[in-house]
């Protein structure tokens, strides 16, 4: 489809749409906030599901990651499939797959089939979240974009943010089965919602043919790099499983480009990232999300763990950050349209630089206002950059290929988040398997052998001290703080890299501009 086409074809979709811009954006929003809780909600009952079905660590742990394994394999394809099926399809799709599978989640009764629709569930969150976006750019003018990225990033925070407390409030008062219930009634309003408010379905890329290779390629590849980032901390960043696993991604990634220059109807146009800013956005969408992601993980083991909070009374503890986030995403869309996105993220991103570094001089004592005044910085410099990034990625891309640009963004976050989490979560027990001993002569006990060290860092960098059962009360209570004066060494370093990260982020920043046009440029096939 040409560009002058492209542009006839969403002037004619914005038109014919039923509500207006802005009911299109209240209706995605809805969508969007289900997923979105659902990211963090989800955690809060694990304990209660492992309780409740006899279930492993190792099982628990698959129920976040075969949902992060299915959504990051399928984003790109559901993009496109957007694209060339129209988002509004896509979009109702993904909230009626999303929203029944959560419902059998409910319902089910063993761990495996709980995990088996986990995995369906990311699959219709991919086809959910690119489409999302799609819908966006088809229904706003290229001047009013902004603002309508940043309401929708204001949505994302405040949902995540209120996952841990409404979990918390469910499993504390009802059961673990309305952490997955919750979303059914989200998911109807959003229903209801988009078929009601939004336009006539349209397909911004009709004439374009399935790249089956290319998808399996890529499909591939993705699947091979997340599966090997979330497996490197059991299997050792050195094992020959993991680097097999990276190097099977890279050999796969090499093919889906080779693939991608000579496909008719390629899944990834490569012209795409000739726009040097939709490649920048890119980078930056991954870097943000390693810090936020890789960091925050902490957090939570901090509050609850080392503070003793109980998980409600941590998620009230994080609302300060959420607070900037709601606030500071629509602030950050009506700024980016004034002045363009690069200054305001270059600014956000050294925000989140500060505030990492912040927190990683955190004591174990803080207090709420020493925390909260990080939080804050953290959450505005978060809210500018998530939008800025989503601006000139989305902005930048063609119309016809909004829907793959979208995809493209939630990709990088969810390998940027996946990234984070895995190296940072490498470099904390690695430093608390370092000083651990240290602290554990400092409070007089009896010095660790270097087996004992090992067998013990783990839980100590997931904020458990290793107590054996029937130790005197005395004598626990000095384990427990060596323990976790060695977590807050090692939560200290993990922020001090994702501080790092965030200021090599800013430079990059400064290479991004605005989209020039509303449709955006042709991507000619590489």
């Amino acid at each position: 489809m040409s560009t002058t086409a492209a542009g006839t074809a969403i002037s004619t979709a914005r038109s014919t749409g039923r509500g207006g811009p802005w009911a299109t954006l209240v209706a995605v929003a809805f969508g969007v906030i289900m997923v979105a809780l659902d990211g963090t909600i989800v955690a809060i009952a694990n304990p209660a599901i492992g309780k409740s079905l006899h279930a492993s660590l190792s099982d628990l742990q698959w129920i976040t990651n075969g949902y992060l394994l299915a959504l990051a394999v399928f984003l790109v394809t559901a993009g496109k499939l957007g694209d060339r099926f129209g988002h509004k399809s896509m979009f109702l799709v993904g909230v009626v797959g999303f929203a029944a599978s959560s419902g059998i989640i409910g319902l089910s009764h063993s761990i495996g089939l709980i995990i088996a629709f986990r995995v369906l569930q990311g699959v219709f969150g991919a086809l959910l979240q690119p489409a999302a976006l799609g819908l966006l750019r088809e229904a706003f003018p290229r001047e009013k974009l902004n603002i309508a990225i940043g309401i929708w990033g204001a949505a994302i925070g405040l949902s995540t943010a209120a996952g841990p407390i409404v979990g918390g409030l469910l499993v504390e008062h009802v059961n673990w089965q309305w952490v997955f219930f919750v979303n059914l009634p989200v998911g109807a309003l959003a229903l209801i919602l988009g078929l009601v408010v939004l336009g006539r379905n349209h397909r911004v890329d009709r004439g374009s043919r399935a790249d089956i290779p290319g998808i399996a390629l890529l499909s591939v590849a993705m699947f091979a790099l997340v599966f090997g980032v979330i497996k490197a901390s059991d299997f050792g960043w050195g094992n020959w499983r993991t680097i097999g696993l990276f190097v099977g991604a890279a050999v796969f990634a090499a093919l889906f480009i080779l693939r991608e220059r000579t496909a008719r109807d390629p899944l990834l146009p490569l012209g795409l990232f000739r726009s040097r800013s939709l490649s920048v956005g890119t980078v930056l969408m991954v870097l943000m999300a390693f810090a936020m992601f890789g960091s925050l993980f902490f957090v939570t083991f901090y509050l609850q763990l080392v503070h003793g909070l109980s998980p409600v009374q941590s998620g009230v503890r994080l609302l300060p950050m959420t607070a900037g986030m709601v606030v500071g995403s629509p602030i950050a869309g009506a700024l980016i349209g004034r002045i363009g996105p690069r200054g305001p993220v270059a600014t956000g991103m050294a925000a989140v630089a500060i505030a990492m570094f912040g927190l990683s001089r955190l004591p174990m004592d803080a207090s709420a206002g020493l925390t909260s005044l990080w939080f804050v910085i953290l959450g505005l410099g978060l809210s500018v950059v998530m939008v800025g990034a989503t601006e000139v990625i989305v902005g930048n891309a063609p119309v016809q290929l909004s829907g793959v640009a979208s995809g493209v963004q939630q990709a990088a976050m969810q390998v940027g988040g996946a990234l984070g989490t895995a190296v940072l979560g490498a470099v904390m027990t690695a430093r608390v398997g370092s000083v651990l001993n240290g602290h554990w002569t400092d409070q007089h006990l009896p010095a660790l052998t270097p087996a004992q060290v090992d067998a013990a860092k783990g839980a100590v960098a997931g904020g458990v001290a290793p107590v054996p059962p029937g130790t005197k009360a005395e004598i626990a209570m000095l384990i427990t703080k060596a323990s976790n004066l060695s977590f807050l060494d090692g939560m200290h370093l993990a922020f001090t890299v994702a501080a790092v990260v965030a200021a090599v982020a800013v430079a990059l920043s400064l290479l991004i501009r605005r989209g020039s046009e509303s449709s955006g440029p042709a991507v000619p096939h590489v």
